[in-house]
C-alpha cells in the first residue's frame, strides 16, 4: 500500500505538493534513530534530486542515525564529488555545515570486494522467467555496504527502458548497485527478446529477474518513484518499491510515448546533453527504433561526444555495432565478452538478421559526434561531420518521413497501431 502518491497528466506538481507527499509518507513511518540510505541516480537521467535531498532532509535529517547518499553507476563512470553536489544541488559550504551529517558515495562497482551474494536464481526459475529462452542458474550480488544500513530508499525516475521495459524502482538496485553476474544476463536476455518488443512494456521477463533478485535482499527497502516530463515533475509515489514503481510505470507510460501514425525515413535525433558517451547516447536510437521505416536512417547528433564508452570502450572497439543474431548464432566466438556490452552493441544497431555468414541491419544508423570517422567504421557504425547537418532542414517535414527529435533519448516513439519491428521468423520476437 502507497504512502503517499500523486500524478498529474495534465500538468506539473509544484514544490508545495511535492513536500506535501514526503511529509505524508514519512509521517507514516518511524525512522528516528535508523541509519537511512538514499539510492540516487548518476547524471544520466533527468531527476529532480535536489529538491528531495531538501525535502528528505527536512523530514529525517536529524531524527535519524544516518542519512546518507549511493549513486547507482550501474557499470558507469564514477561521479566526482563537485558533481555529486551539483546533482543534490548544495554546494560544498553547505555539505561543510548544514549537511555535514550526509555521506556520499559513489557504488565501486569495478571493485570485487564491493559485493556481497544475497542469492541464486536456479535454472528452473530462470527458464520459467525467460519462457524457454535461458535454463541457467544467475548469482546475485549486491553492494556489501547496503548492510550497515536499517533502511534503503529508492529514489528515482522512472521512463520507458530497452532492458527491462520501465526503468525505475528496483533497477537502481539491479543493475544500480549490483555485480556482474546479474547485470549482464538480464540485459542479454533483454537484447534476445528486442528493444522494440521490450521498450515500453510495463510486465517483461525482464523485469521479473529484476524483482526475483530484489526479494533475496532482507534490509528494508521502499521507494519515491518520479515521473519527470521534459525536466518537470508530473507524478510521485512513495511506498512498498514494487507498488510505487508500478503506479509510476502505469503514468510514465502515459506521459512519456509519443504516437506516430506513420514510420519515417530519414530521423534527427539531437541526444540530449546528460548523456556523454554513445554508452548512454544509444538512447537515441533504443526510443526512436519503433518509428523507422525499413532502410531508414537515424542520425544520432552529439558534437559534445567525442567517446564511444568511458568503461567499455576497448571492448567495443573490438566487436563493434552489431544486430543480435550476430552475436547470438556465434556465442562461442564472444565467449569473453560480457553479454551486457554484447546487448548494449544489439540494441544500437538494431533489428536485424544475420544468415550464412552475411548480416543484413534493418536501418542505418549514424554519429555525427566528435568522434573521428575512422572509429565510428571501425565499429559498424555511420559516420556525419556534426558542421554538416543542418538541423533546420529536418523541421515539420514529417508528412514527408522527416523527423526531428529535440532532446532526444527519453521520450519513446512508437505506432499508433502498435506495430514494432521485428526479427523475421523469431516467434518470440
Amino acid at each position: 500500500m502507497l504512502l503517499a502518491g500523486l500524478g498529474a497528466e495534465d500538468r506539473y506538481l509544484s514544490d508545495v505538493e511535492a513536500r506535501k507527499l514526503v511529509a505524508d509518507a514519512f509521517g507514516k513511518i518511524d525512522l528516528a534513530g535508523k541509519r537511512v540510505l538514499v539510492i540516487i541516480p548518476d547524471g544520466t537521467r533527468t531527476c529532480p534530486v535536489g529538491l528531495f535531498f531538501r525535502l528528505l532532509w527536512e523530514q529525517i535529517g536529524k531524527s535519524a542515525a544516518a542519512l546518507d547518499y549511493m549513486v547507482a553507476l550501474g557499470t558507469h563512470p564514477a561521479m566526482p564529488y563537485e558533481k555529486i553536489l551539483e546533482r543534490v544541488e548544495i554546494t560544498r559550504g553547505q555539505h561543510e555545515s548544514t549537511f555535514k551529517k550526509v555521506k556520499f558515495f559513489n557504488h565501486e562497482w569495478d571493485k570485487p570486494d564491493t559485493f556481497r551474494t544475497i542469492g541464486r536464481i536456479s535454472e528452473g526459475e530462470m527458464e520459467k522467467i525467460s519462457g524457454g529462452l535461458f535454463r541457467e542458474s544467475v548469482s546475485v550480488s549486491l553492494n556489501k555496504k547496503v548492510f550497515d544500513y536499517d533502511q534503503l530508499i529508492i529514489l528515482g525516475p522512472v521512463f520507458p527502458h530497452e532492458v527491462v521495459g520501465f526503468s525505475g524502482g528496483h533497477k537502481y538496485l539491479f543493475p544500480g548497485i549490483a555485480g556482474d553476474e546479474i547485470i549482464h544476463f538480464f540485459h542479454w536476455l533483454g537484447a534476445v527478446i528486442t528493444n522494440p518488443v521490450i521498450n515500453g512494456t510495463k510486465d517483461t521477463p525482464t523485469r521479473a529477474v529484476v524483482e526475483k533478485a530484489a526479494s533475496f535482499l532482507t534490509v528494508p527497502t521502499m521507494a519515491i518513484c518520479l515521473v519527470v516530463h521534459y525536466g518537470k515533475l508530473s507524478g510521485c509515489y512513495i511506498g512498498p518499491t514494487r507498488e510505487a514503481w508500478s503506479e509510476a510505470a502505469d503514468l510514465s507510460a502515459r506521459k512519456h510515448i509519443i504516437y506516430k501514425d506513420h514510420t519515417f525515413k530519414k530521423v534527427l535525433g539531437l541526444a540530449a546533453a546528460i548523456y556523454d558517451d554513445i554508452w548512454t547516447a544509444g538512447k537515441v536510437m533504443y526510443k526512436l527504433e519503433p518509428v523507422l521505416a525499413d532502410g531508414a536512417e537515424l542520425i544520432i547528433y552529439a558534437p559534445h561526444i567525442t567517446e564511444i564508452s568511458y568503461t567499455h570502450g576497448k571492448l567495443l572497439d573490438r566487436i563493434g555495432y552489431h544486430t543480435r543474431d550476430y552475436f547470438k548464432k556465434r556465442m562461442d566466438q564472444f565467449a569473453d565478452i560480457p553479454r551486457g556490452i554484447l546487448a548494449h552493441s544489439t540494441h544500437v544497431r538494431g533489428i536485424g538478421t544475420f544468415d550464412g555468414g552475411r548480416e543484413s541491419c534493418r536501418v542505418s544508423v549514424v554519429l555525427a559526434t566528435g568522434i573521428p570517422e575512422s572509429r565510428c567504421r571501425q565499429v559498424n557504425l555511420g559516420y556525419r561531420d556534426p558542421k554538416t547537418v543542418n538541423i533546420d532542414s529536418y523541421r515539420n517535414r514529417e508528412a514527408e518521413g522527416v523527423l526531428l527529435v529535440e532532446k532526444a533519448g527519453e521520450m519513446l516513439y512508437r505506432l499508433k497501431d502498435g506495430t514494432v519491428p521485428r526479427i523475421p521468423g523469431d516467434v518470440r520476437a
